[in-house]
């Protein structure tokens, strides 16, 4: 949800395919594991490297398109890299899954224990890495023409601003953050299977940010959680009709939300301090 925020939130690419990264880095920490070494970083590194180089090809092809094009490659994408994992069973298992992913012990020291704790650690710093990558790089003058990209393109070309190249590096460094997060997955979970390259994957992550608010640094941290326990909650109460209640949330969010959770904790509290202002005045 971090890497989808970079593109969508800060750079104004729309797209519904972003799950194809962090499946192709999933897919490549698990053959790596399997068929290499089952040392976590190594795999890791490989797999942010390679969705990265697959961001920057297909991003100089299809960031020529923009609208309900660009949508509809990603998206095209998307189905097209499952469909090759699905045919290349002999290298990712197909629908059965890649068995046999062994991961070695965190810096040969921490074991991959039952209940998951050397685990939560590493998805943590995984996370927190993803974090101060993106936080540093919205903040710097590389963000700050990418919000002006968003805006207004074409005065960004105006006054001299490679708009092409920025959006093609950008999206070449989400993707490269949605491939570790799909290596910390598989490495977490010593499996994967055709699920990471799911449309429902991409789907779910486009939600998750909806939810929290395009544009925000802390989105990714909110949305997440607040759409599994809204997915809990509903299935609980209803589970036959749980996805209605789950796109009326999302129908209110976007209606009235008007920038998500945290634009509407935003205007809150704007409202607080003006009401607060106002009575120190009175």
């Amino acid at each position: 949800v971090l890497s989808l925020d970079l593109v969508v939130g800060y750079a104004g690419i729309i797209t519904l395919g972003h799950g194809a990264f962090f499946g192709l880095g999933a897919y490549c920490a698990g053959i790596i594991a399997v068929r290499w070494t089952g040392e976590p970083f190594t795999g890791a590194l490989m797999a942010t490297l390679l969705a990265g180089a697959a961001g920057f090809i297909s991003g100089a092809v299809i960031l020529r398109t923009k609208g309900l094009t660009l949508l509809m490659l990603t998206l095209g994408m998307l189905l097209m890299l499952e469909e090759a994992a699905n045919q290349a069973s002999w290298l990712t298992g197909g629908t059965d899954g890649l068995n046999g992913v062994v991961i070695k012990p965190l810096f040969n020291v921490w074991e991959w224990d039952f209940f998951g704790r050397t685990s939560y650690i590493y998805s943590l710093a995984a996370a927190l890495v993803g974090f101060i990558v993106v936080r540093t790089l919205v903040m710097s003058p590389f963000g700050r023409s990418l919000r002006g990209i968003q805006e207004n393109s074409l005065r960004m070309e105006a006054i001299g601003a490679p708009v092409r190249l920025r959006l093609i590096a950008v999206y070449a460094i989400s993707a490269a953050l949605a491939g570790l997060a799909g290596a910390v997955n598989t490495q977490t979970s010593a499996f994967t299977g055709l699920h990471v390259l799911s449309f429902d994957l991409s789907g779910s992550a486009l939600i998750m940010l909806i939810l929290a608010g395009a544009g925000r640094l802390y989105g990714a941290f909110i949305g997440p959680p607040i759409y599994m326990v809204a997915l809990q909650l509903f299935s609980d109460q209803d589970p036959t009709y749980w996805t209605l209640w789950l796109g009326l949330l999302l129908m209110a969010v976007v209606m009235f939300g008007r920038g998500g959770i945290l634009g509407l904790a935003d205007r809150a509290a704007d409202l607080c301090r003006t009401r607060f202002r106002r009575k120190i005045v009175e």
